[in-house]
């Protein structure tokens, strides 16, 4: 199922850092960019996490709150956002159905090799929960900018 502008976000509730729990309905009433990274501690990932957290203070004056989600389990978000001094929330779908319900578990391949993973996207959710933005295929050098400018006219 391919999402697109304009439909509702499908919900979740999963383990979140901290030992929370991450549920899109518990966000009713303000935005929430759900960006989706493949890896805890790789370069990318890192870089990403960073820009959103380094940014944190304007999300939030834009009532928008900044979840990360990948497959790592919570225990690795936990020593991720310390390693760090992330801001941002992170949940973790190890099993996958989240990952699914928006279109970013695809085939990748790498040297030749084809293999399952996350593709790095955003979404940009409002108050009601619709989808108001979506970028597919991530690149990361200036993209949390580029989703703060969308955030703050929404």
């Amino acid at each position: 199922m391919a999402l697109s502008v304009g439909d509702k976000a499908p919900a979740f509730s999963l383990p979140g850092d901290n030992e929370t729990t991450l549920t899109l309905s518990d966000f009713a009433g303000k935005n929430v960019v759900l960006y989706f990274y493949p890896k805890d501690d790789t370069p990318g990932c890192t870089t990403e996490a960073k820009d959103f957290t380094a940014l944190s203070k304007d999300f939030a004056e834009a009532n928008t709150v900044v979840i990360g989600m990948s497959k790592d389990t919570a225990a690795k978000h936990d020593k991720f956002i310390a390693k760090h001094d992330l801001t941002v929330k992170l949940a973790s779908d190890e099993t996958g159905e989240t990952l699914d319900a928006y279109g970013v578990w695809v085939e990748k391949s790498m040297y030749g090799r084809t293999y399952m993973g996350i593709q790095r996207a955003t979404f940009l959710i409002d108050g009601s929960g619709v989808i108001q933005e979506i970028w597919p295929k991530v690149k990361v050098k200036g993209h949390a900018n580029d989703v703060l400018s969308k955030a703050k006219n929404l």
